[in-house]
This record gives C-alpha cells, sequence and structure tokens, in this order.
C-alpha cells in the first residue's frame, strides 16, 4: 500500500531524519513496499531502533529483515494543537506492537481514518510516505473482517 491508496490529510512538509549507515535500510525500505526491522541471527529476535549490535545478547550477527508490516495499537495520543504549521491537527501518534514480535514497537502515526475511531488494540498495517530520498512508515487500520494472524 502507499499513500496514495489513503486518505489523509498530508502534511505539507515533514522533519526528516539524516540515516546513517544502521538505520538506511528502515527509511529506505518503503521504495521495496517492506518495513525493514533488524534482526539478531544469534538469538532470534528483532528489534528496534536499529543498531549495530543487539542489545539482547550483544551479538554483531545484525542485519535488516522485512516483516509483515501489521501491528497492533499499543497507545495513542490525539495531538489537537497546531505544533507545526506544515502538520495541521487533529492527527494521532501511536505506539504499535509488530505483529512479527510483540516487543517491537515502533512510533508512527495512525491515518487514513478519523482520529477518534483510534483504540489500543486495534489492527493496523503499514504504508509508506515518501518525502525527498527517505520512505516514512505510516500506518492505517486493517478493514473489518479482514484476517492478519
Amino acid at each position: 500500500m502507499n499513500a496514495s491508496d489513503v486518505d489523509y490529510q498530508r502534511p505539507t512538509s515533514r522533519v526528516l531524519p539524516n540515516p546513517a549507515m544502521d538505520t538506511a535500510s528502515f527509511w529506505a525500505g518503503g521504495g521495496n513496499d517492506q518495513l525493514m526491522i533488524h534482526f539478531c541471527g544469534a538469538c532470534g529476535k528483532f528489534f528496534h531502533p536499529p543498531a549495530p549490535v543487539c542489545f539482547r545478547c550483544r551479538s554483531i550477527d545484525v542485519g535488516p529483515e522485512p516483516v509483515s508490516g501489521l501491528a497492533t495499537v499499543a497507545t495513542f495520543s490525539i495531538v489537537r494543537h497546531a505544533w507545526y504549521e506544515s502538520f495541521p491537527p487533529p492527527y494521532v501518534v501511536a505506539i504499535v506492537e509488530l505483529a512479527d514480535q510483540a516487543d517491537v514497537r515502533l512510533t508512527t502515526n495512525i491515518v487514513g481514518c478519523q482520529p477518534e475511531s483510534v483504540f489500543i488494540g486495534q489492527q493496523v498495517s503499514v504504508f509508506f510516505e515518501r518525502c525527498e530520498d527517505v520512505w516514512i512508515p505510516l500506518f492505517t487500520p486493517v478493514a473489518v473482517g479482514t484476517v492478519t494472524s
């Protein structure tokens, strides 16, 4: 899915990350419609944010791997104050837990729905918004009746 498939008020500009060697795959994965999360070959666990060493087992056998892009809303906030002129409220800032491994969480925006319809436990799926050479992973609610597991 891409940004044109989701109906939401896109900000006119964003503060973009400056991808480093360890984070480049995360910010570029959307170009292939893939959410790339670092995986440790030694302990078999995903982790985020990306790093050159697994925080669990200290292995350097780590690298980006694609995940399903499915997640569950763990918590969220509806922003109603205009902090940035280019990012008009209301909008939802959320922490989502990846379906691939629940202890891997991302901070993101939930879009493609009314902010008041977002709830904890809601199933969402990733899509990507391209901003210059960065692909921002955003999430939108999974259609009711869609099986995600």
